[in-house]
């Protein structure tokens, strides 16, 4: 049993721990202070759960009990309007970001040397007696012994690599891998994985830590996420290691709340031990152990080693296990134990002498290909899949793989009756690498119409996609749930197995249909009711005089996100002025380019397209102008002059753009010779900095651009957010 004083909550003093209660009395009776006080016990309570199920897997007590104190300590912190920075409710999601941001990291995070072969490990194993024994002649190592020599073994996790900063015990920052000197900024995606904890446990931590982990996707999980994506038309992910990075790399942290990542952490990057803190553990495997100690996730299958054959033996056994692992693993990592002696290997400009990563060979078959099924995804692209003669790879029985898409055909020059070699390594979804005998004549000739609704097939580069827009069946669900988002018309109640029962039961086939169903209609259906008819009915009724630039998010126009819709709607100012605008026009545009443009010219173009949007306006929901806010001052203010803002000001980013232009000035998302001012607020990132000296744009922080507003007459931070 944990000890209290290594818990985020002493169930002597918390009634939320063991048995917890879960009636609570209506917060109306509740006085602030009340609120105030129950809302921490439920945030410590709730921390040290989290613990237990995703870090511990030791549960203290049901789902159905944990579910109702989470909703509990959001009903009091939505009620009172208590903080939530540092709340375990913050993992589901904060605003949508704009961009990642670039920040540096506490210390280098290097690559690791590798090779497949035990002979290179055995040749590690000398370099490192070698370098050690110089550096206790140099005098830099004081009496090394070689019996002292220990390694510790780790499974190489097939993930993302990612750096998570903690300041005095509370999570501040996570950041990818990048370059290895600077990375990312995902510390809002990161927040949302239950597995990282937003608050270290226990009272004997250092004031500043700075690990590394390894993001990745549970297999079980990965597989239950893609069978999602195929159900719903989407192209599914390759395998878990893509889902993950993808995934971690959202801009809007409440999809990556909606995916099943984990985490294991696995190394310290810098310990800063404070006035009262533990200074850094002498060996690794003491390290770890602290991780485990102040609720860090590590993996259990590390080993302590004290020759290099037994590391080649752990290699080989995790090797033999890899396929009942659920996590992917492509090796193995072999590290000194000792930070001494990690101190006196140092490191290279690019690896450390003290580790070296035993990679697994990689998993092939030959087989023969049995036939090709064109798949059509969420916008229309259509994917290639080899149906093949199953055969065993790695222990794993295939009998599909992907062919990526046409110019992967061509380039492969693959038909029906070759044989091919399938590459899983690891993977899911294999792939097909080259073929290894040709048995047929020609290369399979790609189709030139959807097989699902028959419209054309255009090429785009190496892709095709089908352009049925979304008249296609094929796209249709996703469509309606692209529309339900919340950074488009933020339809509740329409989420992925709403949308297929609705386009199943013939309720639903093409977006404006949505506007013609009725309460009666669907309390028909099964799993609905009255009360749930009704609310979808007007939720829809909502959102039939919808902003302009959420219409534009909605319709699903190719490169066209939430960002550039409200530059075209902010352009063009209603919907017809936009349809009726040729390709020079839509490049008037901040944010657009000559790509963008004609992508948005094509879909506006296409008359399935253009059906929808006349269905749409025939059932009355017809997008508003668009206006600027005048309330907080006039809107010429700032005429003339065009900000980019970069990093975390003290306001989202969004509301930012939104002052600027309702006071009459351009909000664009990049640097360029018209920019009169990039405003960067904390950790900015790199290349909009390096844009601006390129440009010689003056550069503003938080401070100096309220001053220049000030000048103008206009308030900074805008009414509301003071």
């Amino acid at each position: 049993m944990t000890t209290p004083s290594t818990r985020h909550a002493d169930p002597a003093e918390n009634p939320y721990v063991e048995d917890p209660p879960t009636d609570f009395d209506p917060v109306d009776d509740l006085s602030a202070d009340e609120a105030a006080e129950q809302a921490e016990l439920l945030r410590a309570a709730v921390r040290e759960h989290d613990h237990r199920y995703y870090v511990a897997a030791d549960p203290l007590i049901s789902d159905a009990a944990y579910d109702a104190l989470f909703a509990r300590l959001e009903e009091l912190e939505a009620a009172f309007d208590l903080p939530t920075e540092g709340s375990p409710t913050r993992r589901v999601g904060g605003e949508p970001l704009e961009e990642l941001a670039t920040v540096e990291h506490v210390a280098p995070m290097r690559s690791i040397d590798n090779a497949t072969d035990a002979a290179a490990v055995r040749e590690f194993d000398e370099r490192v007696r070698g370098g050690l024994a110089d550096a206790a002649e140099a005098g830099d190592l004081t009496d090394f012994d070689p019996a002292d020599l220990a390694y510790v073994c780790e499974p190489k996790f097939d993930g993302l690599s990612i750096e998570v900063i903690y300041e005095d015990g509370e999570y501040v920052r996570a950041a990818t891998r990048g370059d290895g000197r600077e990375g990312d900024d995902v510390t809002e995606q990161v927040r949302t994985i239950p597995s990282v904890p937003g608050r270290l446990r226990g009272d004997d931590r250092p004031a500043r830590l700075a690990v590394r982990g390894e993001v990745y996707m549970p297999r079980d999980a990965f597989e239950a996420y893609n069978e999602e994506l195929i159900e719903r038309g989407e192209e599914p992910f390759a395998n878990p290691r893509n889902a993950a990075a993808g995934t971690l790399r959202q801009l809007d942290p409440a999809v990556v709340a909606e995916r099943p990542l984990d985490v294991f952490f696995f190394d310290v990057l810098a310990w800063e031990a404070g006035e009262d803190g533990p200074e850094r553990p002498a060996r690794h495997r003491d390290a770890l152990d602290a991780f485990r100690s102040l609720g860090l996730r590590r993996n259990d299958r590390v080993e302590v080693v004290d020759d290099v054959e037994a590391a080649i033996e752990y290699r080989d056994a995790v090797l033999d296990a890899r396929d009942d692992l659920n996590y992917a693993v492509d090796g193995v990592v072999i590290k000194v134990d000792a930070l001494a002696h990690r101190e006196a290997l140092g490191s290279t400009s690019r690896a450390p002498r003290w580790a070296f990563a035993h990679k697994f060979p990689p998993r092939t078959a030959t087989t023969a290909v049995e036939g090709v099924t064109v798949q059509v995804g969420r916008t229309g692209r259509l994917t290639p899949v080899a149906e093949l003669d199953p055969v065993d790879v790695g222990g794993v029985t295939v009998s599909r793989a992907t062919l990526h898409n046409p110019a992967e055909i061509e380039a492969l020059g693959v038909n029906v009756g070759d044989r091919v070699r399938i590459y899983r390594a690891g993977d899911v979804i294999p792939y097909v690498p080259e073929v290894v005998e040709k048995r047929s004549e020609g290369t399979y000739e790609f189709p030139d119409e959807c097989p699902v609704c028959g419209a054309a097939v255009e090429r785009d580069g190496p892709l095709a996609f089908c352009t049925g827009g979304l008249g296609c069946p094929a796209q249709l669900e996703r469509a309606v749930e692209h529309w339900a988002r919340r950074d488009a018309l933020d339809v509740e109640g329409l989420g992925p197995e709403r949308v297929e029962q609705l386009r199943e039961a013939g309720l639903v086939e093409s977006l404006p249909d949505l506007y013609d169903l009725t309460a009666a209609e669907l309390a028909e259906l099964e799993g609905w009711g009255s009360r749930s008819a009704e609310n979808l009915i007007a939720e829809l009724d909502a959102t039939r005089n919808p902003p302009l630039d959420d219409f534009l998010a909605g319709l699903g126009i190719p490169d066209v996100g939430a960002t550039t819709a409200r530059a075209l709607a902010a352009h063009f100012g209603t919907l017809d002025a936009l349809l009726n605008a040729d390709e020079d026009a839509l490049r008037e545009v901040d944010d657009v380019g000559p790509e963008v443009a004609a992508s948005i010219r094509s879909f506006l173009d296409r008359e399935e397209n253009r059906a929808a949007i006349a269905g749409l306006r025939e059932r009355g929901v017809d997008p508003e102008p668009f206006e600027t806010d005048a309330a907080s001052g006039p809107t010429d203010a700032l005429d003339g002059l065009t900000f980019v803002f970069t990093g975390s000001l003290s306001v989202p980013r969004g509301d930012a753009q939104a002052h600027v232009e309702a006071h009459g000035a351009n909000a664009t998302s990049s640097v360029s010779g018209n920019t009169d001012y990039l405003v960067a607020g904390e950790s900015p990132g790199r290349s909009k900095r390096d844009d601006a000296d390129a440009e010689g744009v003056p550069v503003l922080d938080e401070d100096a651009f309220a001053d220049l507003l000030a000048e103008r007459g206009v308030a900074w931070p805008p009414a509301g957010d003071a």
